[in-house]
């Protein structure tokens, strides 16, 4: 298993960002890590993302998990890949991706519904099952999808909130991907880094890296 799978699979927690600017993610992923986030998906819906994810490498280095999120082909993981993407998530499963991806060895998240599409997600290769929209599956369908896959790891996407979080962590989640419950669109509009912080304060004392439950239960 690499060191970023590792460090993803502990941390338990990715913030998906969106944002009509990508200049205001710096000030985000700030915020973020000082709440206790510190794995961070930058989607290519964001205008410039490539440079966003460079820019963000750069300046964050070792202090974050950076990806880039809804990767959509092979050349556009090549692209984040070159840009500093440390993993890439995609809402769907292209085994082109998965196999970019290992053959420069970075954790790939394949996007997966259907018992099915779960099945031939990890038989490709991916790290890690992406299981979106989780909001209209709920937890009690991911509980369902482990039984007989208890051996796949899923990430659900999409809805995940406080509210929620738990459920799912208590259905078999491995990895929890959380976007605009986390960051809220309006907190960016109004740069109130406060909020974005302590949101992520609020969802990491829910969700505490997989060590930390290890260090309690000593």
């Amino acid at each position: 298993m690499s060191l970023t799978l590792s460090r993803l699979l502990d941390t338990r927690l990715v913030a998906v960002l969106r944002a009509d600017n990508g200049e205001v993610l710096g000030e985000v992923a700030e915020a973020l890590l000082a709440g206790g986030v510190d794995a961070l998906e930058v989607t290519f819906t964001v205008p410039k993302a490539a440079r966003v994810i460079e820019y963000l490498a750069d300046r964050m280095g070792d202090r974050i998990l950076l990806g880039a999120g809804t990767v959509l082909d092979s050349e556009t993981a090549r692209a984040a890949i070159l840009a500093g993407a440390s993993f890439v998530v995609s809402p769907h499963t292209d085994e082109r991706i998965v196999e970019h991806c290992r053959r420069y060895s970075v954790p790939v998240m394949s996007g997966a519904m259907t018992p099915t599409e779960v099945i031939r997600a990890w038989q490709a290769g991916a790290d890690v099952v992406k299981i979106f929209p989780a909001d209209s599956l709920g937890p009690g369908y991911l509980k369902a999808l482990k039984g007989p896959l208890p051996h796949v790891r899923l990430m659900p996407t999409g809805g995940v909130s406080l509210k929620t979080a738990q459920a799912f962590l208590d259905a078999g989640a491995e990895l929890l991907g959380a976007g605009s419950t986390l960051v809220e669109k309006a907190w960016m509009t109004a740069r109130d880094w406060t909020a974005v912080e302590n949101r992520a304060r609020e969802f990491r004392q829910l969700v505490p890296r997989l060590s930390a439950d290890l260090n309690d239960g000593r």
